[in-house]
């Protein structure tokens, strides 16, 4: 009877540390200000739960699987050699993020990835989802084992690669590589 007293207790106060400490962060209207300060787990945590009190169509927005407007959605192994090659040869600037549906850090880096192609003209954004079955010998010879993955092109060379979701890194990246002159 102590034992589950004490479970009553502990469980008690963990709600209410909980309440005290979570529920401040994921209430708060400015979000993405917090979210950038913040841990990558924390971030995570707050993008699924704003996402989850959306509705589903919103939340779908947020999510993986559509594209923002400037992001080229990339489902074959075909079409990425065949944009991998063009990138290449015209000596273009290029991101090609790779991501999933299911991907927490993937959801909340997506809509930062999206605005990349608004604050960067001349720099296109491939989109790849890890899970599409065509894509899946490519992913291989890439070393493609985590995501978010970005790689990152500057005049047809692969420059620098980003695993994870890490905003200011990636934000160093994109200033570092394709500042407007």
């Amino acid at each position: 009877m102590v034992g589950a007293r004490n479970l009553i207790v502990r469980s008690m106060a963990l709600r209410h540390a909980i309440k005290n400490t979570v529920r401040p962060f994921l209430t708060n209207t400015n979000i993405h200000s917090r979210i950038t300060n913040s841990s990558l787990f924390a971030a995570t945590i707050a993008s699924s739960s704003y996402s989850s009190h959306l509705s589903f169509h919103q939340s779908r927005s947020l999510a993986s699987a559509s594209a923002s407007p400037g992001v080229v959605v990339v489902n074959t192994a075909e079409e990425f050699n065949k944009i991998l090659s063009k990138v290449q040869d015209d000596s273009l600037h290029a991101i090609f993020y790779f991501t999933a549906v299911w991907c927490g850090p993937c959801r909340f880096i997506s809509p930062i990835v999206g605005e990349l192609s608004t604050k960067y003209p001349n720099v296109t954004t491939y989109k790849i989802d890890i899970d599409q079955e065509a894509i899946q010998d490519t992913l291989s010879r890439l070393q493609i084992t985590s995501v978010p993955t970005l790689h990152f092109f500057q005049n047809g060379k692969k420059i620098d690669e980003l695993v994870g979701a890490d905003v200011t890194r990636l934000n160093h990246i994109t200033e570092k590589l394709f500042k407007k002159d």
